[in-house]
């Protein structure tokens, strides 16, 4: 079984999703286990934009205040999650759009404050429970989970779409763990592919410069799911950085 993390750029561009969204039906109809997990924050800027809300971030994370939160759960568990189906539904794959809420696939915490700022409605994964994808993939249909997750005492939580993927990967059992981005994976000081990476290196690089942007927090889901049973990792598309425990 692998899960398949689709995010950055490659959500935005029609060509580029179309050539992720065949290789993945390409797998699947090989007989491959497979989960897509994904996230849609470019979406969400532009219909936040759109609707004339501001958009806040702090330390990297999306402020994610009520009216954000309606439109964080409506563009990826409603729009980009149903996009996603019906272009797989397209080329021949039976496929299920759920969110992470769904029979607590995902379940959260609200993240705590950052030098004194709430956050609001963003949280940190703190579990997954399988049954739901298991019971999708034993009736030969592909599960599609957005990272919208479960908090307490019912409310909805706006996570990081590659926390999710990992918790999802764990929760699973799963061989492999895969995020398919818009770079070629994990790059060098000098800008070329790490093609190999074992955990401590990839810990000592959280602590540099070398670890930027959106990297940082799939570099950390990757330790994360390395970490608790997931025994390979990939960044990058085909020929991008392998992660390895030692």
């Amino acid at each position: 079984m692998n899960v398949i993390k689709l995010g950055g750029s490659l959500l935005d561009d029609p060509v580029r999703r179309a050539e992720a969204l065949n290789a993945i039906a390409t797998q699947w109809k090989q007989g491959e286990e497979l989960v897509l997990v994904h996230g849609g924050g470019k979406h969400v800027d532009a219909n936040l934009k759109r609707l004339g809300i501001p958009k806040r971030t702090y330390a990297g994370l999306r402020v994610t205040d009520d009216a954000t939160l309606d439109v964080v759960v409506s563009t990826l568990a409603g729009s980009v999650n149903k996009m996603l189906v019906a272009e797989l539904a397209a080329i021949g794959v039976r496929c299920a759009g759920v969110s992470g809420c769904d029979a607590s696939t995902l379940t959260a915490e609200v993240h705590p404050e950052i030098d004194g700022v709430d956050l609001g409605h963003v949280g940190s994964v703190t579990g997954g429970d399988p049954t739901l994808i298991n019971a999708l993939l034993t009736g030969g249909i592909l599960p599609v989970v957005s990272s919208v997750a479960e908090g307490p005492n019912g409310t909805l939580l706006n996570v990081n779409a590659d926390s999710a993927a990992a918790a999802i990967a764990v929760a699973l059992e799963a061989e492999e763990l895969i995020f398919i981005t818009d770079v070629a994976g994990l790059l060098d000081a000098r800008g070329n592919v790490v093609a190999e990476l074992h955990a401590d290196e990839a810990e000592a690089l959280l602590g540099t410069s070398v670890v930027t942007g959106g990297m940082r927090p799939k570099l950390q889901a990757a330790l994360h799911a390395l970490g608790s049973g997931v025994r390979r990792i990939t960044i990058g598309e085909e020929g991008g950085t392998n992660l390895v425990a030692a």
